[in-house]
C-alpha cells in the first residue's frame, strides 16, 4: 500500500471516528455550532497537510485538539483583525469606504501579514516593525536596541525571508 493511500485511509478513519467529538468540543469553545462546523473543517484541512499525520499514535484526540486549538487561535486573531479594520473604516466618509470585495482582500492581506509577524521571534519582529513602521534606519535601530548593525541586518533578512514565504 502506498504512503498516499495509507494517509488517505488514516484521515478518513480519523474523520469518521472523531469529527462529531471535535465539532462538539469546538462548539463548547466557540459558543455556536456554525463556527464550530467551519473550524472542524479547517482542522481536518490542516490535518491533511500535517507532517505529523502518520505519527498519531494512540491519542488521535490529543492530536486533533492540538491542531484545533491553533485553528481557534487563528480564528480569534482574524476576528480581532476584522474588528479593528471595521472600527478604522467606520470613521471614513462613505465615499472613501472600500467595497465589500476590497474589504475582504484587505482583511486577508492583513491576516497574512499578522500571521507572518506572529511567527517571527520577538526581537526580529521589533526590529522589522521599527524599520517598516517607524522608518528608522538600520543604524538607528542598532543604537536603540543596543545591538550591532550586522545583527539588525540579520534580523531584517530573516523578516524579509518570512515576508517572501508569506506570499
Amino acid at each position: 500500500m502506498s504512503a498516499t493511500i495509507a494517509a488517505q485511509e488514516t484521515i478518513q478513519l480519523l474523520y469518521c471516528d472523531h469529527h462529531g467529538w471535535l465539532h462538539g468540543w469546538l462548539r463548547k469553545q466557540l459558543g455556536n455550532s456554525f463556527d464550530a462546523a467551519d473550524l472542524a473543517h479547517d482542522t481536518f484541512l490542516r490535518v491533511m497537510t500535517s507532517q505529523r499525520l502518520m505519527s498519531l499514535g494512540d491519542e488521535p484526540r490529543a492530536f486533533l485538539t492540538d491542531v484545533a486549538k491553533k485553528v481557534v487561535i487563528d480564528h480569534w486573531r482574524r476576528r480581532e483583525i476584522e474588528r479593528a479594520y471595521l472600527e478604522t473604516i467606520a470613521h471614513l466618509p462613505q465615499s472613501q469606504v472600500p467595497s465589500e470585495e476590497a474589504r475582504l482582500l484587505i482583511q486577508e492581506a492583513i491576516a497574512v501579514c499578522d500571521a507572518m509577524l506572529f511567527k517571527l521571534g520577538a526581537r526580529t519582529r521589533k526590529i522589522f516593525l521599527m524599520a517598516q513602521l517607524e522608518g528608522l534606519t538600520y543604524q538607528q535601530i542598532a543604537e536603540v536596541m543596543s545591538v550591532s548593525l550586522i545583527t539588525v541586518k540579520r534580523h531584517m533578512r530573516d523578516a524579509f525571508v518570512a515576508c517572501m514565504q508569506a506570499v
